[in-house]
């Protein structure tokens, strides 16, 4: 077992999910175009990631008679898209949610998705009050403001979660070059 330190910041591919935040159609309509661009293209790479290693993917939506559902280009990336419906911030407040991360299969949760400041920053908190090891790509993560999204990194951070990135994560869960999984995801990230 590695040193603790070490362990919480690497990933494997047995024991992470991955989870996307209230990618919704009324929230996305208000993000920043090139944050709302970058952030849509990295959670697909993703989901790519997901599918293509066995990851669990978990999608929430934030009370969706009002915000709408989750976008095409997401919801469409899933395999079997079963979103849980929320009205707290936070994931963790929503019935079942936890239990779409078993704690005997997952150890870290990769959380992306919309606001990084508000449901993004609640979620991870109480993930990792819950003792989940969190990673928060920074690239795949958006608010309506530039400072609000750099709070709500700040903040996390201070939490204990892991900041990192979209090709950190793929790469990490990989671990190895010139494998099928490695060419096709590298293919993604160009």
């Amino acid at each position: 077992e590695a040193r603790d330190g070490v362990s919480q910041v690497r990933l494997s591919a047995e024991k992470t999910a991955l989870l996307v935040v209230d990618m919704q159609e009324r929230l996305m309509a208000v993000m920043e175009e090139d944050a709302r661009d970058r952030t849509i293209s990295n959670i697909g790479i993703l989901l790519s990631l997901a599918d293509r290693v066995g990851l669990p993917a978990v999608a929430t939506e934030q009370y969706p008679k009002g915000l709408g559902q989750t976008i095409p280009e997401v919801r469409d990336a899933f395999s079997g898209f079963q979103p849980v419906e929320k009205m707290s911030f936070s994931g963790c407040g929503a019935s079942g949610f936890l239990d779409r991360l078993p704690p005997d299969k997952t150890r870290h949760v990769v959380v992306t998705g919309v606001e990084t400041h508000v449901c993004v920053f609640q979620t991870v908190c109480d993930l990792l009050g819950s003792g989940f090891e969190v990673h928060v790509p920074s690239d795949a993560v958006c608010s309506r403001t530039r400072s609000n999204w750099e709070t709500g990194l700040r903040l996390m951070e201070r939490a204990g979660a892991v900041i990192t990135s979209t090709e950190t994560v793929v790469f990490d869960v990989l671990r190895v070059a010139g494998t099928e999984d490695f060419k096709f995801m590298s293919r993604l990230l160009k």
